[in-house]
């Protein structure tokens, strides 16, 4: 049974003195008791709310241990709505222009990317659902007031960079399925209402929500296969895109759209969104047993959705490839009219179907982000209307703008957006490997040593290439944009490297400033440090917590 959280629990854990010049954990222990003491007044149970369990999806109970078809329908759902994410206009984008670009010679870039976001995103699950708390929730539990909320802005800011993508993809698909009678001014406009009526959706329960996003994947996979029949690309030129990690002879411009590949495919706020969705399932996250399956069948279903985005993007990249290859300037906008030139009406609607089921299915995992981030970093719960209304209107302003008074630059915005999102990724992944990497939240199924560095480096390189990506936009740029450049990068580096340092590090640190401060904490540094939430898979929760689950169990 799980245990009813008070709402004092969710502050944070320094509180002012009375006095108002010390701040405090808890004084009722010393330092030789303070793994009894502290951990049970620390104990982080998932919340027990009878109304959103009502919401939640049952999982059937088989005998024995054996794989059973009917769990994994239960479970499926989380993992295509966060796939959807790898499907968005943004991602559309990039594979027209790797195609006509590099032709099949970055298909293992793509590739590869996609493996590296499923391992991400596994990481993200197993969080959510080993706690029973979603990412969101557990930043504000483990870091401080500033850089929680400094957290908090970066995943806005790459919301909303993405929101804006959708809008523009979206905008484009209306405005070639009318054959241009709508402008792509007057399509923003329209996505930005539409997204509304999926809001009723939720309503009809959760179950057809998902039913309806995976109608929209088909029609996008079914769209872009048709294509791909119709030009009829070379299988052997694809699989030796895949199987080959070169490009040979390949363009500087070809390196960039390598890079671009890899910053489009991963976002940081859909990170966030995947441990959020799968709390969507009825789990008992203080067995063991039961989380460990869980895993097992996320794990499944996350690959086979992920896998079903790779084919889809494969398909935009090789009908682009065989028929557009070294075509000067593609783009969203050019693409419409470059099919019907070469293959007709018909594909062309085809190809508007598929842009636009792009476009308005990605509307609804960035609104699900946003209120699970705004949800678990605030504390504040807002109506999704609500939220919707003003993440859209930040989105389509900015969007008209560029529409109204120069539409020409809409594949520079959608550009400097990869970039924005590839930026804000290290405020996704240093997270969710430092919390996956600690027994004290994850307990049993913390990340091994040989996954530790395997997640631990791929981060390396991904934040390698945005810093690459960044620098590669800003090349001959005038000099007070690389004075800019220089100094946010400066402060970028300082709070990457703040986040990269560790948990108990940052509880170090944070220590260390309220004794610089004159606000001295009332314990040592060890017990300071130890203080921390203890989750249900925590090593100590079984001990320190057991009497206040049986506590809370007695009261019920």
């Amino acid at each position: 049974m799980a245990v009813t959280i008070d709402e004092e629990e969710a502050e944070p854990l320094i509180k002012e003195a009375s006095d108002g010049s010390r701040y405090s954990h808890s004084t009722n222990h010393t330092h030789g008791n303070s793994l009894s003491a502290s951990h049970a007044s620390n104990c982080q149970s998932p919340i027990n709310d009878d109304e959103g369990d009502a919401k939640k999806i049952d999982i059937p109970e088989t005998y024995g241990t054996r794989f059973s078809f009917r769990k994994l329908w239960a479970f499926t759902g989380p993992g295509f709505l966060m796939s959807i994410a790898y499907l968005d206009p943004g991602n559309i984008e990039s594979d027209l222009q790797t195609g006509a670009i590099a032709k099949y010679k970055l298909l293992w870039v793509l590739m590869w990317s996609t493996v590296l976001g499923l391992v991400l995103q596994l990481l993200a699950a197993r969080l959510g659902n080993a706690t029973g708390f979603h990412m969101a929730e557990l930043c504000h539990r483990e870091y401080p007031k500033c850089p929680r909320i400094l957290l908090w802005l970066m995943m806005e800011i790459a919301i909303i960079g993405s929101d804006i993508q959708e809008v523009i993809g979206s905008a484009i698909a209306i405005n070639l399925l009318s054959n241009h009678v709508i402008p792509i001014w007057a399509g923003c406009l329209i996505t930005g209402v539409d997204t509304f009526t999926f809001l009723l959706l939720e309503n009809a329960g959760l179950r057809k929500l998902e039913a309806f996003f995976g109608a929209l994947l088909l029609t996008m996979g079914g769209s872009f296969l048709y294509m791909y029949i119709t030009v009829q690309p070379d299988p052997i030129a694809i699989l030796e895109g895949i199987a080959i990690p070169w490009c040979s002879n390949c363009s500087l411009e070809a390196g960039k759209q390598a890079v671009g590949i890899v910053g489009a495919v991963i976002m940081p706020h859909n990170i966030y969104l995947h441990s959020a969705l799968v709390l969507s399932r009825k789990v008992l996250h203080e067995r063991k047993d039961k989380v460990k399956e869980a895993n097992m069948y996320y794990s499944i279903e996350s690959a086979i959705a992920l896998f079903m985005s790779f084919l889809i993007n494969l398909f935009v990249v090789a009908v682009f490839a065989e028929a557009f290859y070294q075509k000067k300037d593609p783009s969203l906008q050019n693409a419409g009219e470059w099919i019907r030139e070469r293959y007709g009406e018909v594909l062309k609607v085809f190809w508007g179907i598929g842009l636009l089921a792009a476009g308005q299915s990605s509307t609804m995992t960035g609104t699900y982000a946003g209120q699970f981030v705004m949800e678990g970093f605030l504390k504040i719960r807002w109506p999704k209307w609500r939220r919707v209304l003003i993440t859209r209107s930040i989105a389509i302003v900015p969007t008209l703008l560029v529409v109204l008074l120069a539409s020409s630059k809409l594949d520079t915005l959608d550009t400097f957006l990869n970039v924005l999102q590839s930026i804000q990724l290290p405020f996704a992944l240093l997270p969710v490997l430092q919390f996956t990497s600690s027994q004290r939240i994850m307990g049993d199924f913390k990340n091994g040593r040989i996954t530790k560095f395997i997640v631990w480096s791929l981060g390396l390189v991904v934040m390698s290439i945005n810093f690459y990506l960044v620098f590669a936009e800003i090349k001959q740029k005038p000099a007070w944009v690389y004075v800019i450049v220089s100094v946010v990068g400066a402060m970028y580096s300082i709070f990457v490297a703040y986040l990269a340092s560790g948990l108990k590090n940052i509880s170090r640190l944070e220590y260390w400033f309220l004794c610089k401060i004159g606000k001295s904490p009332e314990v040592d540094v060890f017990d300071w440090i130890n203080e921390r939430p203890m989750y249900v898979q925590s090593p100590f929760y079984s001990q320190s917590c057991a009497s206040k689950v049986e506590a809370s169990n007695d009261s019920g």
